[in-house]
């Protein structure tokens, strides 16, 4: 071993007060790492539990769980931007780019479960998954989150009564997607709905608090007015903003489309939504950037897919 390493091995070690030699003698006794454990391979390939007998419920699993993943690589990137105090151009424009690139792979990914399952076995099977619903997916709602301010995440219907003094609360009751589980006349929501802010409610708000100056379009406004106006970034922005909002939510409107509507009769979603408003962008018109594209490109959004 050079001493070179040896004086930064016992640097690393001393800034936090340990002791490089018994660091170094642990290393005789542990195991070499092997690819099988690194990437917990055993573990990964036996988290799929189905519900029913139908092997097509597989796909439908690890599909989903693939998806969970790439979310969390997204939402890494996201916090790389967020918790960088003094981003500049170039890293902004790197950092959307790959993001981009991660809901790329989950748009067209989506032939997977639209020509990859068994209609009759989805059909099957998919009574055993109510209530839960695919809006349930915390990580998806916290990358709305971190990618603008959350009046653009407000259920078209309800935009206007919201500014800069609504508090949280009021807020997160007139999110878009709460539109899947809330009957807006009586106020009542369903068990879905229920269920799911019981268990992710609070930490959205936490979370929700910190990505409301933090978030991809805050931060942007916060870039010189010439990087503003850099025709790259604006591209990767641009991009990005089609792809999670019109591309991405259509090959999901589309597949369910191809399992729900049947013989010219329209399924209910598990969750008991009325989907087909829900997830068709023509509806709720959902912008992360909103002053990135043109008044026709807004009023025309998500009716020419």
């Amino acid at each position: 071993m050079s001493p070179k390493i040896t004086n930064q091995l016992k640097e690393k070690y001393e800034a936090i007060d340990q002791d490089v030699e018994v660091h170094l003698e642990g290393l005789l006794y542990s195991k070499p790492i092997n690819y099988w454990d690194y990437i917990q391979t055993d573990a990964l390939l036996n988290l799929q539990v189905q519900r029913t007998v139908f092997p097509d419920e597989n796909v439908f699993i690890m599909y989903h769980q693939v998806n969970e993943l790439l979310f969390k690589m997204v939402l890494s990137e996201m916090a790389q931007i967020a918790k960088n105090k003094e981003i500049d151009t170039e890293t902004f424009t790197t950092k959307i780019m790959r993001i981009s690139r991660y809901f790329d792979v989950l748009t067209s990914s989506f032939s997977i479960m639209k020509d990859g399952m068994d209609v009759d076995q989805y059909n099957k099977f998919r009574t055993t998954l109510t209530p839960a619903s695919g809006f349930q997916s915390a990580q998806y709602r916290k990358i709305e989150f971190a990618s603008t301010e959350l009046i653009n995440l407000i259920d078209k219907r309800f935009r206007d009564t919201i500014d800069r003094d609504s508090t949280y609360e009021y807020a997160f009751e007139h999110l878009y997607w709460q539109a899947a589980g809330k009957d807006y006349k009586t106020g009542k929501k369903t068990y879905t709905l229920s269920a799911f802010e019981a268990r992710y409610k609070d930490e959205f708000i936490r979370f929700t608090k910190f990505y409301q100056h933090n978030n991809l379009w805050s931060k942007f406004k916060t870039l010189p007015e010439e990087d503003q106006s850099n025709k790259d970034l604006i591209t990767a922005m641009r991009h990005y903003d089609y792809t999670v909002n019109i591309k991405w939510v259509m090959a999901h409107y589309n597949t369910a489309n191809h399992y729900l509507n049947i013989n010219g009769k329209t399924a209910e979603a598990t969750g008991g939504s009325e989907w087909v408003k829900y997830m068709h962008p023509k509806y709720q018109k959902r912008i992360f950037f909103p002053d990135l594209w043109t008044e026709k490109e807004k009023e025309t959004w998500g009716t020419s897919i």
